[in-house]
């Protein structure tokens, strides 16, 4: 306990270095007494132009944990990184007379843009499978419900597949499954990763207590992905000044490549 109070101490300094003190958001099974407390040591990660990514650790306590049950194994945790939610679209190329077109395309509703995972062990030992999906824990658990007008539903479970598939492909969607471990009683520590490509915005750590293959509580706390430097001013004016952004970009490539034809010129 010591141990957890230090810890809780400790990122409630660094919080409040970085301006605030931020609070974990979640609810709970009144069934259980345990409750799940995490904490991470910044609320705000900053992308430059060499960020290649990140991992960020998560630490987290249970509180009137049963030790016979922890020694058994009975509880388990699972910790995601959950990127802003954002409407995507699928779409399929057909050939048509010789041309690749998009012949069908399906739209989604929300869904967090990226999505790093990890566990004391694999998903299906932890729960059952109704339950994981209630929830939107896992990546073959996230929601995919499409909007607007459907089309040719028999295309929908191949456009759902896809769409995981890019985004594990991508990177933006990633597991690991052992990667939650307790390391002083009911202490544990989680790593998640954050890839090169991760979207700016906000971003929502998650946990999810289990005991005994039945759901404890949850816990949130958000963090925040921001670009710096010329990068952040590149970002802004692009989504800001979309129509000047898009004046200055072809104004560059006339001077860019009108030096070219100067430099390179063979008289």
């Amino acid at each position: 306990m010591r141990l957890l109070l230090a810890l809780i101490g400790l990122l409630a300094l660094q919080s409040a270095a970085a301006g605030q003190i931020i609070e974990p958001a979640g609810s709970r099974n009144d069934k259980f007494r345990e409750r799940l407390d995490i904490g991470i040591s910044t609320n705000e990660i900053a992308i430059s132009s060499d960020f290649a990514g990140a991992g960020i650790t998560v630490f987290g306590a249970i509180d009137d944990v049963d030790e016979l049950l922890l020694q058994i194994g009975a509880y388990d945790v699972v910790v995601a990184l959950e990127g802003p939610m954002r409407t995507t679209t699928v779409r399929r190329k057909e050939r048509v007379a010789g041309i690749w077109v998009n012949r069908h395309s399906i739209s989604f509703e929300p869904i967090p843009a990226s999505y790093s995972m990890s566990s004391t062990r694999p998903l299906e030992n932890i729960a059952s499978p109704m339950d994981l999906s209630s929830r939107d824990i896992g990546i073959n658990n996230i929601r995919l419900a499409p909007s607007g007008g459907l089309g040719d539903g028999s295309l929908l479970g191949d456009f759902r597949d896809a769409l995981r598939r890019i985004k594990r492909s991508s990177g933006l969607y990633q597991r690991v499954p052992d990667g939650v471990e307790f390391i002083s009683k009911s202490l544990f520590r989680a790593s998640v990763f954050l890839p090169a490509n991760i979207p700016v915005g906000l971003h929502k750590v998650r946990a999810v207590l289990y005991k005994n293959g039945e759901y404890v509580m949850e816990t949130s706390l958000p963090l925040r992905v921001v670009k710096t430097g010329l990068e952040q001013f590149t970002y802004n004016f692009a989504h800001q000044y979309s129509f000047a952004y898009g004046i200055v970009s072809v104004l560059l490539a006339l001077v860019t490549g009108w030096l070219a034809s100067v430099v390179f010129r063979k008289d």
